[in-house]
């Protein structure tokens, strides 16, 4: 079985297992944010995004009102508008970057006040970063009065800031600074081909670096985006860990025809998880370049599109599991890892939860790899593209269902009336259609346009990924529906290149907007296109966003519901008069939070909407249990980012990062009257 690998760290993997289980306080310890603070991107380092307080109900969540407001829009020449940073609260201190400069700030949780800013000038180096957007710090503390903020600048550069004053710490690496594209165990990336836009992951005293870069590569060479840990002391490199295997290292067999040596990507572009008692990371591994043509590296090419579980001191791989294999799709393992214990059939598992954009969860015992559930190995459609060789088969866990569709088929096409059925039934006949796992064709290969992918590659889910209830054992997971086509070449794939740029979208009914060519948002990931329907309306079924409860229990879903609203370009299409629709929500990803009483979630940024930046403004609290919208407030704008929640002055505070088109990105902090 792919999990089942032999390391020198298994048999001591599993004798903590069985150490942490004879002591009931050790395997029960709290999940979740803990002391009414917020010290990790997911609340604590397992990524639940869950704090046990309890002030905040669906009594009095519709009077929650607006404490302050932190504007970001004079950080940096040009404002940012797609604010993705949670800020972290430790102490009564809320710390965060900011701008498009990536700033970092220190902010009084209770007034909003600013306590210091931190501007770190790279010059044209941080000009040149691969990626602007950016999505908060690490903190660390000894607990003895030396207290850190870990922060990477946009042109890939780890500081150590004090936290108490925002000062460099001289004793860090080079004068405080440690040049991330060096000791890299490859000839040194140029500048702009690295960065991140996700915090270090601190495990005990070492900070795990991860890497975002271009995916759609002009040719088939690219650096590799391996894996390091940090002293977080010193800033010396403690170890390397290399998502792409060298000569020699378990996992190099997986690159045929040597093609390890030149492929690139296959790094950590999201938030990690870890287990801070184990002293495990858990890595979610993306695609190798290039993200949607894989001809010129053959074979399954481990560890892209993988979940890694490393011992965070030595950065040895413990086990691990491949999630797709020869990944085509960009398929990218996008979202946190979530580590939660449940009981499945009367056995307590300290589990790892990992959502896809497949729509696939995948739950594993954190501790072996083992899966929860079987996941079974089956056949799917082969590649036609001249040079790929894709994996005959794919790994399909049996529980827990689908959250989102997968794969398309006449079925699927809207069925609003008759006549638009029939319509959008001929337009599919223009595209490749199959199942999940079909792989991209030429276009105009069978005179078709290219494949189209349901999921695709923003989602299913994405870097939101989901959100759980320690106490339930329920993952909540938000994911959008919304078919697209990668457009593949035949000069592509002769010379292994990235996917030229799409052509213009079709002209579209006057009621809507013609969709812009889309990148997966920020991190621009793959050029896809998105495909819309009859006389302009959504070619596929609703709803196009949702949130999907999943309980870890039992493997089962207990409720779905759409996200948001929906459109009112769908609601007035002359086409649809008299019709009476269902509510189809639309096409986004929903930042979640979960606390003792209630699940909240904005309507996401906006950015997959259509028009872009048009999703809603609503923040609204959901009946963790049937998953009914009971209390909603009205925010200045689409929340961008991750909500948060901490004690400050004896009140609950809810903190919403928010953005739109017209509008730049601020903290909007939400209290009780």
């Amino acid at each position: 079985m792919d999990w089942m690998r032999p390391t020198r760290l298994h048999a001591g993997a599993l004798a903590v297992f069985v150490t942490l289980m004879a002591w009931p306080g050790l395997a029960s310890a709290q999940q979740g944010a803990a002391r009414g603070e917020w010290r990790h991107f997911g609340g604590d380092a397992g990524g639940t995004k869950y704090a046990p307080l309890d002030q905040i109900t669906a009594a009095n969540f519709s009077t929650l009102k607006v404490a302050w407001r932190f504007k970001t829009e004079n950080f940096g020449a040009k404002p940012e508008f797609n604010l993705e940073a949670t800020p972290l609260m430790v102490g009564g201190v809320l710390y965060s970057t900011v701008g498009l400069s990536r700033q970092v700030v220190s902010i009084d949780a209770l007034t909003g006040e600013t306590r210091w800013t931190f501007r770190f000038d790279e010059g044209a180096r941080g000009r040149r970063a691969p990626r602007l957007n950016h999505r908060g710090l690490a903190y660390w503390t000894n607990g003895k009065g030396d207290d850190r903020v870990l922060y990477i600048t946009p042109g890939y550069q780890l500081i150590a800031l004090d936290a108490k004053t925002g000062r460099m710490i001289p004793g860090f690496g080079a004068k405080g600074v440690v040049d991330l594209l060096d000791e890299f165990d490859q000839p040194r990336p140029k500048d702009g081909l690295m960065g991140s836009t996700s915090p270090p992951m601190v495990v005990g005293d070492i900070a795990v670096v991860g890497t975002a870069m271009p995916s759609a590569a002009p040719t088939r060479e690219n650096p590799a985006a391996h894996v390091r840990g940090y002293d977080v002391r010193t800033g010396k490199r403690v170890w390397i860990f290399h998502t792409i295997p060298q000569p020699g290292e378990f996992g190099y067999e997986t690159w045929e025809k040597d093609s390890a040596a030149y492929t690139g990507n296959a790094g950590v572009w999201t938030p990690m998880s870890a287990d801070e008692e184990l002293g495990y990371v858990y890595l979610p591994v993306e695609t190798a370049t290039n993200d949607t043509y894989g001809g010129h590296r053959p074979g399954n090419n481990l560890f892209a599109t993988s979940l890694v579980c490393l011992d965070a001191r030595t950065g040895t791989r413990v086990w691990h599991y491949q999630l797709v294999h020869h990944d085509i799709w960009d398929f990218d393992t996008v979202a946190p890892p979530i580590l939660i214990d449940v009981t499945v059939n009367g056995q307590r598992i300290k589990a790892v939860a990992q959502v896809t954009k497949q729509a696939f969860t995948y739950v594993f015992d954190r501790v072996t790899g083992a899966p929860v559930w079987p996941i079974e190995e089956r056949p799917v459609p082969q590649s036609t593209v001249p040079g790929e060789k894709t994996s005959p088969t794919q790994p399909f866990p049996t529980k827990p269902p689908p959250f989102d569709r997968q794969g398309l088929g006449p079925d699927d096409v809207i069925d609003f009336t008759p006549a638009l059925k029939a319509e959008a039934l001929r337009m599919l006949e223009d595209y490749t259609i199959g199942p999940l796992y079909t792989p991209p064709t030429l276009t105009g290969a069978n005179g078709r346009k290219g494949t189209l992918h349901l999921p695709n590659s923003t989602g299913g889910a994405n870097w939101q990924g989901g959100a759980v209830d320690p106490e339930t054992g329920m993952l909540y997971v938000s994911s959008h529906t919304l078919a697209r086509t990668y457009p593949i070449s035949a000069d592509m794939a002769t010379a292994g290149q990235a996917p030229a740029p799409p052509p213009p979208a079709p002209p579209t009914a006057a009621a809507r907007p013609a969709p812009r060519p889309e990148t997966e948002g920020p991190d621009n990931r793959a050029v896809t296109l998105p495909v819309f329907g009859p006389q302009g309306l959504p070619l596929i079924k609703p709803p196009y966003g949702r949130i999907t409860a999943i309980d870890l229990t039992t493997g089962t879903h207990a409720w779905m519901t759409p996200l948001g609203t929906t459109p009112d370009w769908i609601t007035r299409h002359p086409a649809l008069k008299g019709v009476t629709l269902p509510n189809t929500g639309h096409w986004d990803h929903a930042g979640m939070l979960v606390t003792k009483t209630l699940l909240m979630a904005g309507e996401g940024s906006g950015l997959y909407a259509t028009p872009p930046g048009s999703g809603g403004p609503m923040f609204r609290a959901y009946d963790k249990r049937t998953g009914a919208i009971v209390g909603e407030v009205r925010l200045p704008a689409n929340q961008s980012g991750m909500p948060l929640t901490y004690m400050a002055g004896g009140k609950q505070y809810v903190i919403v990062p928010v953005g739109a088109p017209n509008m730049p990105g601020e903290f909007v902090a939400l209290t009780l009257p």
